[in-house]
Formats: C-alpha cells, structure tokens, sequence
C-alpha cells in the first residue's frame, strides 16, 4: 500500500521551475528519502505534500485520497527547527507546543520524550541541550498526537558527527515502530545507512526513484584478484557476456548486464584457464557512487 501518491507535480518561481512534473510513490512502512544537493527541489516538494505551498499543476494523495485537513492530523512534520523557549524545561516547552497545536496531551508529552529518549532529561532547561538533543525534541514535537507519518526536512543538517548518529538511530527506532518516514536531505552517507527508499532530484527533475537497492543495482559487478594481475586481466576480457574489464586499486572489476554475473562461473572461467582467484566478490556500489552516474548522466543529456 502507498502512504503517499506524487503525480507529475510541478512548481516554478518565476522563470524558475523548482519541480519539473515529479512523480512517485512512498509504501507504507518505510524511511523515504528525497534525496539530492542544494536547490533541487526537496524542500519545494515537502512543503507542497504539507500543504505550505501550492503547486502550480499536478497532484497528491495520502492514504489514496486528497488531502485534508483530517488526514493531516496523522503527519507529523519538521521543515524547520521550532523555536523553543530556551529557558524553559523540555516538557514545558511541548507543552506549550501542545496547546497551541491541539496535538497530543500531558501523557502523549510523556510518551514522546521516551520515543526520542529525552525523558530523563524533560525536566532540564533547553538551553542546557547538546545539538542533537534539541533537533531530538523537535522531532518529538512533530511526534505529538501520534502520527502515523513524519515528514523531516534536513534533520541531520548542522549536526555534529554524535547529534547526526543520534538522530540515524532514532530515525532507524521510530521505523521499528511502525512509523512512515518522508526525510529531504544532502547527506547521501546519512541517507544509504537509514533509508529503505529514495528518490533522487536534480534542478528539479527526478532521476530516480525506487528502493535501495534498486537505485543501486543497474548491473552486476565481479571483484577479482590473482597473483599475475595482467594475465587475469587478458583472460577476464574473452569471458562470455561481460561489458567491460577495469583495473581498480589491488583488483579487477568484471561488468556483466544486470542479474546475469555469476560468480562461480566467473572462477571456473579462470580456472579453466590456468588461474586461480585469489579474491572473488560481488561488488555493491554505494549510493553516492551511483548518486554522481545518475546526476552527471543527467546533465550530459
């Protein structure tokens, strides 16, 4: 089931077009990212699906319907850092939050500090709060009420190496629990290690979308290595089906069409021929290896 419907939506600033007819679903149950640098059209995207901004043409739906203000109670969202009274308690702070959002009540304040694990802390001053924690109570805030979807613009952004694990495990806890969550972010290292789904923008225009893994795997890559590199390197390039043979730092990389590498035919290949592989590997390539294939591709088109 898709939480979250985006068909060809599109939005300009002028003679800026932000989003050029963006299309994609989100399924129930996972850690979305929109993904993509600095004027993409993330945050445009975001602040549309949240009703902030109104697209010039195109459509979404949540839960397979248009939005509305009844199924915008069950999204929580964080565009940007609420502006909390830094001498005030953590719990006093939500609570302020509460009364004016109508969200949540004294034991939903309770329950959220837990979530985020503030809860030994509510009592403490905001202004006594690490980076980390603050953006943690932030996100708390957006969890008041319960919502079955977050939506997190950047929640990683001006973060310290420790408040950017806090907030990846605590992204990874809430996923455990059964929340849907929509994050926009830069960071394709934050991204790779928290996200089940993504969708890559460039100026505006998705490139990608898809799960992980799916993103990732555009063809089959075998990593080998022997102790007479060039005379593997001769055999790897008459072996049946590949793409292409390519030396990388102490190996060779083997590209064969996708789902068709085997490796074991790959080690019987070199056997036959008088080699024996000292390292035989499947390659995965990481999401900003292929994050820079699919946005440099995009901009020789």
């Amino acid at each position: 089931m898709s939480i979250l419907q985006v068909q060809d939506l599109k939005k300009s600033y002028g003679r800026i077009q932000a989003l050029k007819g963006v299309s994609f679903d989100v399924p129930e149950g996972a850690v979305f990212g929109i993904l993509g640098p600095n004027g993409s059209g993330k945050t445009t995207m975001l602040s549309i699906i949240l009703d902030v901004l109104n697209a010039d043409s195109g459509a979404y739906s949540w839960f397979g319907k248009p939005a509305s203000p009844d199924l915008r109670k069950h999204i929580g969202s964080l565009l940007e850092t609420p502006n909390f009274y830094h001498y005030l308690s953590a719990a006093n702070n939500l609570k302020i939050t509460n009364s004016i959002s109508g969200r949540g009540d004294a034991a939903a304040i309770d329950a959220v500090l837990q979530k985020v694990k503030l809860y030994e802390r509510r009592k403490s001053k905001f202004s006594t709060y690490s980076l980390g924690m603050k953006q943690r109570l932030a996100i708390a805030a957006a969890l008041l009420g319960d919502p079955k979807i977050l939506v997190l613009d950047e929640p990683t952004n001006g973060l310290d190496p420790v408040g950017i694990m806090e907030i990846r495990e605590l992204i990874i806890e809430l996923s455990k629990k059964g929340h849907t969550i929509i994050m926009a972010s830069h960071l394709l290292d934050e991204v790779e290690k928290v996200c089940t789904h993504v969708a890559i923008l460039k100026t505006g225009t998705l490139v990608t979308s898809g799960s992980v893994e799916e993103v990732l795997v555009d063809e089959d890559v075998v990593e080998v290595s022997a102790s007479d590199m060039q005379q593997l390197q001769s055999v790897l390039l008459t072996i049946p089906g590949h793409t292409k043979v390519h030396a990388a730092e102490q190996t060779l990389h083997v590209h064969f069409p996708k789902g068709t590498a085997k490796p074991e035919d790959v080690n019987q290949f070199c056997f036959n021929k008088g080699i024996v592989l000292q390292q035989l590997t499947i390659k995965k390539k990481r999401l900003e290896e292929r994050f820079f294939e699919l946005t440099l591709s995009l901009i020789h088109i």
